[in-house]
């Protein structure tokens, strides 16, 4: 037996209890972690970990037990991650175990999304993550093609990938199925780069890695080996038609003025496809010039069914907001969707100025009566945390802001009660006067 400790104790009792112990197969951890686990969450970090000892080296999945040597559940282990055991079962399982509960679980979250999935929206999360019972797995559905990510050592085991491909393709029967984990992910799990070949194909002599799918009855190109992430943010796909409704809800109500919208940090076009279906002129803004092309593909895809003029223009947000406010820029409506500024609890004191600065801006260039959607994906910054931001840049604009809605991900990205990291998109629909 292969013991490789994590390093020492947390505390005292801690330490105590560790060293009357005899040798455990598997991993020993802190009570506060136990804690934690006995609640409902399914993580335990590097620095919980009092020791671990495994039969094999490479040993992925492993057995954890409480300073007493309690048995708290199976968990998968990742040594150079900073999140080291995600717990999969509170009972023990084995290899052989593992997988076949895995596919379980993975066609149960299938078939939740599936009323979900029609000509109207082809695409969708079809597994996120601890929310569905699956730690570190994510899988999205575009039309025709399934991208897989594995975020953490854990689920590199013999065997994952193929059961995946396997329930994917009895219940889905895709043309493909690629796997592509988060780059920054990646190289903080120390996951090795996965190959951009398929994992399966239907057609393996005709290999694509395109497709178009549909999203609240808009088309959208995909390319599996380019973009952010895995693709579209399929998570704000609720949001997209909240925004071009209380577009349209407000244009009413104000006689017919909500004309020119601005979308900024526009991605691929998301919010301002949809708010070209209401308005009369609509900007997009993004830092890439790739996504830009992208957005400009999928506005071309849908021209017929736009009434909208739309334009896009690659520039920094926070330049061109403080250069719109000051030259006296006016709109009827601004969706702000920036990437997360928070990655960590440290960057979100930082994280806050930037949403008040881009918010501030904002609400400098709204018409009276005119529409805000305010959004973070930032799971460090809180709803309260975000509205406190907005609620102090609408008093330096000296704006009085109405909340029409608070709102978070679409339902294929659940929140569980007792994992608070799956509650991450914040979503505030407001109105200036």
């Amino acid at each position: 037996m292969k013991d490789r400790p994590f390093r020492a104790a947390n505390n005292r009792e801690d330490r105590e209890i560790l060293r009357a112990q005899s040798p455990v197969s598997g991993a020993i951890v802190s009570r506060r972690a136990a804690d934690r686990l006995r609640g409902g969450h399914l993580w335990v970090y590097a620095s919980e970990v009092l020791s671990v000892a495994t039969p094999e080296p490479e040993q992925l999945l492993i057995p954890v037990a409480d300073p007493r040597g309690i048995f708290l559940g199976t968990a998968l282990y990742s040594p150079a991650s900073q999140i080291a055991l995600r717990l999969v079962a509170r009972e023990a399982l084995d290899e052989a175990a593992w997988l076949e509960a895995m596919a379980a679980r993975l066609r149960v979250a299938i078939a939740r999304r599936r009323p979900q999935l029609d000509a109207e929206n082809d695409a969708c999360r079809l597994v996120f993550s601890e929310a569905d019972a699956l730690p570190g797995l994510i899988v999205d559905k575009y039309g025709a093609l399934i991208v897989l990510q594995r975020l953490t050592k854990g689920l590199l085991a013999a065997g994952v990938a193929e059961a995946c491909v396997r329930v994917l393709g009895e219940e889905l029967a895709p043309a493909a199925i690629f796997e592509r984990p988060d780059p920054r992910i990646r190289d903080l799990e120390g996951l090795p780069a996965p190959s951009h070949e398929p994992l399966w194909q239907r057609a393996p002599a005709h290999p694509d890695a395109t497709t178009i799918f549909h999203v609240n009855g808009l088309v959208f190109h995909y390319d599996a080996n380019a973009g952010q992430k895995t693709g579209a943010f399929l998570d704000q796909r609720a949001n997209y038609a909240a925004a071009r409704d209380w577009a349209q809800r407000l244009d009413a109500a104000n006689s017919g003025r909500q004309g020119r919208a601005l979308d900024v940090c526009c991605y691929q076009g998301g919010f301002a496809l949809h708010l070209a279906e209401v308005c009369q002129r609509v900007t997009g803004i993004d830092a890439s010039r790739a996504s830009l092309e992208v957005a400009e593909k999928n506005l071309a895809a849908n021209r017929a069914r736009l009434t909208a003029e739309v334009d896009w223009i690659e520039a920094d947000a926070f330049e061109i907001l403080r250069d719109w406010a000051q030259a006296g820029e006016l709109f009827d409506t601004i969706v702000l969707d920036p990437p997360a500024f928070a990655k960590s609890k440290r960057a979100v004191e930082g994280a806050l100025r930037g949403y008040k600065e881009l918010n501030l801006r904002a609400l400098k260039m709204l018409r009276p009566g005119g529409l805000l959607v305010t959004c973070s994906c930032s799971h460090h910054v809180s709803g309260a945390d975000l509205e406190s931001a907005v609620a102090a840049a609408a008093a330096d604009a000296q704006r009085r802001v109405r909340l029409l809605e608070r709102r978070g991900a679409a339902d294929d990205h659940p929140v569980v009660l007792n994992l608070p990291e799956t509650e991450y998109l914040k979503c505030l629909v407001l109105e200036a006067e």
